[in-house]
């Protein structure tokens, strides 16, 4: 059942909203980071460490061995999991305009939003 024109004009503007709104959300969590691959190769090696730290600590049956290995890998998990700090000026590579990344991202989602309105108005790309 197709929508009448009302419907399709209060779905056009809900979908304009929610796109704004997300655009809104991104750029202000800060989200957007590439993993830090060294930190999770060394949390991941720190991690094993502490299994095989907690797995002697139970065979040779000393508590002790058994929680500083369960404290690695503890703290292999947090460093393979913490979130990279923001990159610094000289980290970041050249940019097209001004605002960064998040001018990159509301062009990104102008295009889709242009072409999605193409497609519904029947136009081919």
């Amino acid at each position: 059942m197709p929508l009448s024109e009302n419907e399709q004009r209060l779905l056009d503007e809900m979908e304009r909203n929610l796109y704004k709104n997300e655009a809104d959300v991104m750029s202000t969590s800060g989200i957007i980071r590439a993993p830090n691959y060294t930190a999770i190769g060394i949390g991941v090696v720190v991690g094993l460490v502490g299994i095989i730290t907690m797995v002697i600590g139970v065979y040779v049956s000393v508590t002790l061995v058994g929680v500083i290995g369960f404290a690695v890998l503890f703290a292999g998990v947090m460093v393979a999991a913490t979130v990279p700090a923001k990159a610094s000026a000289a980290d970041a590579g050249p940019r097209i305009s001004g605002k960064g990344p998040v001018a990159s991202q509301a062009n990104l989602m102008d295009r889709l939003n242009e072409r999605w309105d193409r497609r519904q108005g029947g136009g081919n790309q």
